[in-house]
């Protein structure tokens, strides 16, 4: 089994990375940090007609807060969209047997939907917050599924909740919301800092998933391809829970012990209210899949930001 993993030296990417070591699995990574620019089509074909994979693992992604997808919106666009659009032409000119498969954030589902369902996840406008990032990974499906009509390329499509755990950026600007969250009460304490500035009012509810979960699911899905059929994919990768941005708070500032001011920067966006993902069909495929304890995975990233400290 012959593997490659774009966007392997990024956040989830080198979560993935580090569940296909441990399982003793060899695969070939592709990363703007490595030389292979994924923007230009001559590099991805050149490094997949390298490789040669059964699965390409595609976590490559120009992404950021919502603060940086707004200020950076056309970069976001179109960085994702030339990483799109080149790799599945390469894959479709030197290995189109190889299964793509495709994480897709679940800023790609409407703005006005509470809870995220698979069968309703094109029915409405994006919030305009992660338009740029959102807009993009609804062209991923689309451009997965157009490849698949006129090529016969075989893509599955995980739609996925807020990630958080090690190996994500220190700038608070590019790190996801909750990664985010824990670099600045880290940092907090190292500097014996009296106030904490938390971006937006803290409202907004989210589902979380610890990146290396996401990286078990794949691994399951490498070992078995016909676990994801057509009529599940795409997949919500769903837990059907959520939590408020002020409860992470909460939860994050007494794992430090914190007892200083927190500081409500209500000029930065919150995005949408809420984002909770229906776990029926995740359930249906992944009966037995256990999560990762949410308390495990904040002590397991605040390690990590402990460790990468000073920032």
């Amino acid at each position: 089994m012959k593997i490659a993993l774009l966007g392997g030296n990024g956040f989830v990417g080198r979560n993935i990375a580090e569940v296909l070591t441990e399982n003793n699995i060899d695969f070939a990574v592709a990363s703007f940090s490595s030389g292979v620019d994924l923007r230009d089509k001559s590099h991805a074909t050149t490094f997949l007609d390298q490789v040669q994979p059964d699965f390409i693992i595609n976590c490559a992604a120009h992404v950021g807060s919502l603060n940086y997808v707004t200020e950076k919106a056309a970069d976001v666009i179109a960085d994702n969209c030339r990483m799109i659009l080149g790799m599945y032409e390469a894959v479709a000119e030197v290995c189109p047997r190889a299964v793509v498969i495709n994480p897709i954030a679940n800023c790609a589902y409407p703005a006005s939907a509470n809870i995220f369902r698979e069968e309703e996840w094109w029915n409405g406008h994006l919030h305009r917050s992660v338009l740029s990032y959102g807009a993009s990974r609804r062209m991923l499906w689309a451009v997965g599924e157009c490849f698949q009509m006129q090529h016969g390329l075989k893509s599955l499509h995980l739609l996925v909740p807020n990630m958080y755990g090690p190996h994500d950026s220190t700038d608070p600007n590019k790190a996801h919301a909750l990664n985010a969250l824990i670099s600045k009460f880290v940092k907090a304490e190292k500097q014996a800092q009296d106030e904490v500035v938390i971006w937006g009012t803290g409202v907004a509810i989210r589902e979380w998933l610890y990146a290396k979960d996401f990286g078990r699911i794949v691994l399951e899905i490498l070992q078995n391809p016909s676990v994801l059929d057509g009529s599940h994919s795409p997949l919500n990768v769903a837990q059907n829970s959520g939590l408020s941005v002020k409860e992470l708070v909460e939860i994050i500032s007494s794992s430090f012990n914190f007892s200083g001011n927190i500081k409500w920067d209500t000029s930065k966006p919150d995005g949408a209210p809420k984002k909770v993902m229906d776990d029926e069909n995740f359930r249906h495929v992944f009966p037995g899949f256990r999560f990762t304890p949410f308390e495990t995975g904040i002590a397991n990233t605040i390690k990590y930001y402990e460790s990468v400290y000073p920032y």
